[in-house]
């Protein structure tokens, strides 16, 4: 049984659901007295009822309690499930906070209510002035007919108009038969003249027109008759009174009669300076296709022909003025040219635009209004719920932000104990837990730093050191001139060079490479340059193998004989540093080591070489000698003798030393070589010394390339003059 309970908890625990909490403890204490009433309940009806009775309310009352603390619980557990990472908590919080969506939700419903609110009052004005036109296309058909009727019957000689003076107190009439005008009637004061007959005017014709400068809303119809062709014109003035009509119960209306032109679009034509629209002109021919024409607003401001109404007064806070413009087509009666139309804008409010979309609905316009203004407060108490929702959510993003910002302040300040307080179990708490072993790591990085950076100076001092051992003013003798250079391949180098001046004729030459790289070889090499500096500046004890000193050197009778250090040959100087290494370093450190004495009164080298690379002399006439008496490398056996070598130099002869950094670095066409740095220094033998160092180092650059120095990089030069 207990292994079954131990797998149910460890369930439990892993998904969460195991109470941990002061609430889930509570809980299930109360679920648990639940249950046992409940079973004493079924106990106690079994024997005495009305006892079993009683304890019915404790347990309704204890299943309400427990059922609405299990759903905090689970409102709980299912947030933590759901907004513990990151991402899904910044969803919800989008979801939540629409603020500046709804801002232009709103803005752009409000540009096209506007937009929409002044369209529907130029639709207004031109509905109303193509009820003008209709009107009177209809009237003409009327009067043709009737007209038709009395040429047919011969009654020529009466008007037929007499009978419809009356409807003609706003407008002119004109009848022409076969071309020729037979009837005009118009109103006192204002059409006076009739117009004259167009010749591309077709059978039927209503359009807003321009004769003689001024506008008119015109209908023309041409119908056969007995007697010829009969062509009915009636016409009613564009002005004040009519757009008076018009723009009555709406606001003000302003006509502008010139300003305006149009232009038929083609491809291959300039653009019309201005501001252009595309539009489509009208066809009075049906099934005739419609001609596009372009709309050009020009540059220069339009001046109105006149404006009549009064832009009405606002009923309400939010009634805001409508202003709006459009145009209509305008043909001219003369030549039916229609480049210029004319513009009307309509100046209004909402609410007279509200009482015109909406009067046919009489009495329920109201109820629309109360049904938008409750829709309008629902939306924004939900918004209103939505944004504190948000704003919560928010808080806690921010404040572990704000948290992990003063947290970085400290490690700013370099208080790297600080350490951000976990209080949730959530994506933000496992954020902060991880920056609180992110800045553990750091405090240790700093110890380990600071370590590295004590090594560090360590090295910077010890590179200071070496670079001191190195020769930096070397003395010149009358018949040898000498240059030496070394590049470390790491901070400090295992390579050695020195000069060393014996008197006023006399010169010694070292160079050198000790086994490895870094520290532990330039030691050794200070080592021996320590030693060497010592052994020929102050002399050297005299060793077993007496002989290699050469006869009359020493002071047999000295408890302590000493051989001078000028006096010193280079074989026995190797032979006593063989010695010194051998028993004072480890056996896998040693060391190639060339030593040469120079005599300028007879121009004489004496050297000998221990393991070293065999340095050169190269001759003027091309001629190369390699020095190689000597033994092996120095430290690594006991007991070595080196033989020793003699060379005279000729004027112009050159002295070349050099260790393996030179010639071993490789590329893809293998390495530098030793023919190479040959044919370097004998192309350019007559230059300064320092010069042939810096050409020989710049193509050892060149071949390496990109790649990493392998080694120290060391030449030494000499050349007899």
């Amino acid at each position: 049984m207990r292994p079954r309970l131990r797998q149910f908890r460890a369930r439990l625990i892993a998904n969460g659901l195991f109470p941990k909490g002061k609430l889930a403890l509570i809980t299930w204490y109360l679920l648990g007295l639940d249950v046992l009433l409940f079973a004493v309940q079924a106990v106690a009806g079994i024997f005495h009822g009305s006892f079993g009775k009683s304890l019915g309310g404790w347990i309704i009352f204890l299943s309400l309690i427990v059922i609405i603390f299990f759903g905090v619980l689970a409102a709980r557990w299912l947030s933590s499930k759901l907004l513990w990472r990151m991402r899904n908590r910044l969803l919800l919080t989008s979801a939540f906070i629409g603020v500046i969506p709804l801002i232009l939700l709103i803005g752009l419903g409000g540009l096209a209510f506007y937009l929409f609110a002044g369209q529907f009052a130029t639709y207004i004005v031109t509905a109303k002035l193509d009820a003008e036109r209709d009107a009177l296309r209809s009237s003409n058909a009327v009067i043709a007919r009737e007209l038709a009727i009395t040429l047919d019957e011969g009654n020529q000689a009466r008007d037929p108009l007499d009978k419809q003076a009356a409807a003609w107190n706003d407008r002119q009439l004109c009848v022409w038969l076969d071309g020729k005008l037979r009837f005009s009637r118009s109103a006192p004061g204002l059409i006076s003249a009739p117009p004259t007959l167009p010749g591309y005017l077709p059978a039927q014709f209503a359009q807003v027109v321009r004769d003689d400068g001024k506008l008119f809303v015109r209908a023309a119809l041409t119908i056969p008759t007995k007697s010829g062709k009969l062509t009915v014109v009636s016409s009613k003035p564009l002005d004040q009174r009519l757009l008076l009509d018009i723009a009555a119960d709406l606001g003000a209306v302003t006509l502008y009669g010139s300003g305006l032109t149009l232009r038929r679009i083609d491809q291959n034509a300039t653009p019309t300076p201005g501001v252009s629209l595309s539009i489509e002109a009208p066809s009075e021919t049906p099934g005739q296709p419609k001609e596009k024409y372009e709309l050009n607003l020009g540059s220069a401001p339009l001046n109105p022909t006149f404006t009549v109404g009064d832009v009405p007064a606002p009923t309400r806070m939010l009634d805001r003025q409508v202003n709006f413009p459009t145009a209509i087509y305008v043909m001219d009666w003369a030549d039916g040219d229609i480049s210029r139309p004319a513009g009307i804008a309509v100046q209004t409010r909402l609410s007279k635009i509200y009482d015109h979309l909406f009067s046919a609905l009489g009495y329920f316009a109201p109820t629309i209004e109360v049904f938008l203004g409750v829709a309008a407060i629902l939306f924004a108490i939900t918004e209103a719920i939505a944004w504190w929702i948000g704003a919560r959510l928010t808080r806690s993003v921010t404040g572990a932000v704000n948290q992990l910002y003063q947290a970085t302040t400290h490690i700013n300040r370099g208080d790297f104990s600080h350490r951000i307080p976990v209080t949730s179990n959530d994506q933000l708490a496992a954020l902060a837990s991880s920056f609180n072993l992110m800045t553990e790591s750091i405090e240790k990085l700093i110890l380990e730093q600071k370590e590295k950076q004590r090594l560090e100076n360590e090295i910077t001092i010890a590179q200071e050191v070496q670079a001191q051992l190195f020769p930096r003013h070397i003395s010149q003798l009358p018949s040898l001139e000498v240059f030496g250079f070394c590049r470390p391949a790491r901070s400090v180098s295992g390579d050695y060079y020195d000069f060393l001046t014996l008197g006023a004729e006399k010169l010694m030459l070292a160079v050198g490479d000790v086994s490895g790289k870094g520290i532990s070889a330039a030691l050794l090499m200070a080592t021996i340059n320590s030693a060497v500096r010592a052994y020929s500046m102050e002399g050297i004890p005299i060793l077993r193998q007496t002989q290699a000193v050469g006869p009359g050197r020493a002071s047999l009778e000295n408890d302590d004989p000493i051989i001078p250090g000028a006096e010193a040959s280079p074989g026995v100087l190797l032979s006593l540093l063989n010695h010194q290494l051998y028993h004072s370093t480890p056996m896998e450190k040693y060391a190639t080591l060339f030593l040469a004495t120079y005599d300028g009164e007879d121009r004489r080298l004496t050297f000998a070489n221990a393991g070293h690379l065999p340095p050169m002399l190269l001759g003027e006439d091309g001629s190369i000698r390699r020095l190689e008496d000597g033994g092996t490398v120095v430290g690594l056996f006991d007991d070595i003798h080196y033989d020793e070598g003699i060379v005279h130099l000729r004027p112009g002869d050159i002295f070349l030393a050099y260790s393996d950094g030179i010639t071993e670095p490789e590329n893809e066409f293998g390495e530098f070589g030793e023919p190479r740095l040959i044919e370097l220094v004998q192309e350019n033998r007559d230059l300064p010394l320092e010069r042939i160092a810096e050409i020989v180092t710049a193509a050892v650059d060149d071949w390496i390339g990109s790649a990493e120095q392998p080694d120290d990089v060391t030449l030494v030069l000499a050349r007899a003059r």
